[in-house]
């Protein structure tokens, strides 16, 4: 987590069962995400931005805004991604569900670290777990997150399932759940990554009357997912990772 932090584009995980068969399989995602890596965008690192006084200045006007969701979908260089907008929430935004690409066991680690830094409280999803004011649900390695609704009330599902866009969890999925039972109630924002996870669903989000958004080429560390999410129609239109948070806020406020 800190060496994300400071700078690192990505990471493998060492494999822990069968060591000559993982082996073999951490080598293969190592060689693509070197790949990924040698062209990914860093200088994004000079020009870091801050919001802490937009943070407090929105934290009152949010008060009312208990039916709204925020989807956020992201994949390679994501964490820091995440990390930033969910800093520039005050601690009653509404509630927020994240699919990041991450291997389990890390998606908790993650989870905790955002805790300790943002105004909203974190946690990793359970199924059963309910999206509320305040709250930040992060999906689990290995598992699709899932929303659903009764009556007033949104909760989430976490369940393993096939690799959807090559992911799992897969924002596909998380997206194309909040279009069905938040439709308009939901915010979509789309961050950086390498593919098109997310990228249809996010049209189908759109259409239900949802606000989309998705973060511009110049702070994305790969321009992919974000870049195939606007080009399709799924997002409005295109904002620079540091004032994604502060044009959340301005919908929401809406």
């Amino acid at each position: 987590m800190e060496a994300l932090e400071a700078g690192a584009v990505d990471f493998v995980s060492k494999p822990s069962i069968d060591l000559a068969q993982g082996l073999e399989g951490m080598m293969i995602e190592l060689r693509t995400k070197i790949k990924i890596a040698s062209s990914a965008n860093v200088s994004r690192w000079k020009h870091q931005r801050r919001m802490p006084s937009e943070r407090r200045a929105v934290s009152s006007a949010l008060a009312e805004s208990t039916d709204k969701i925020i989807a956020i979908g992201a994949s390679t260089g994501g964490t820091e991604a995440i990390r930033t907008v969910l800093q520039g929430f005050p601690h009653n935004a509404p509630g927020v569900v994240i699919v990041q690409h991450m291997p389990p066991g890390f998606t908790k680690m993650f989870a905790e670290r955002l805790n300790s830094q943002c105004a909203m409280q974190v946690k990793e999803a359970e199924t059963g777990d309910r999206i509320m004011t305040g709250r930040v649900l992060i999906a689990q390695g290995e598992k699709h997150l899932k929303i659903s609704r009764s009556g007033g009330i949104y909760k989430v599902h976490c369940n393993m399932g096939e690799k959807i866009n090559g992911h799992c969890p897969s924002v596909e999925v998380l997206f194309n759940s909040v279009a069905e039972h938040a439709g308009a109630n939901a915010i979509g924002v789309m961050l950086t990554g390498m593919g098109a996870d997310g990228a249809d669903a996010m049209v189908s989000l759109r259409k239900t009357g949802a606000r989309t958004l998705a973060q511009d080429e110049e702070s994305s560390v790969v321009f992919g997912m974000p870049k195939e999410a606007y080009m399709r129609g799924g997002a409005e239109r295109l904002v620079a990772l540091g004032d994604i948070a502060g044009e959340v806020v301005k919908i929401l406020r809406k």
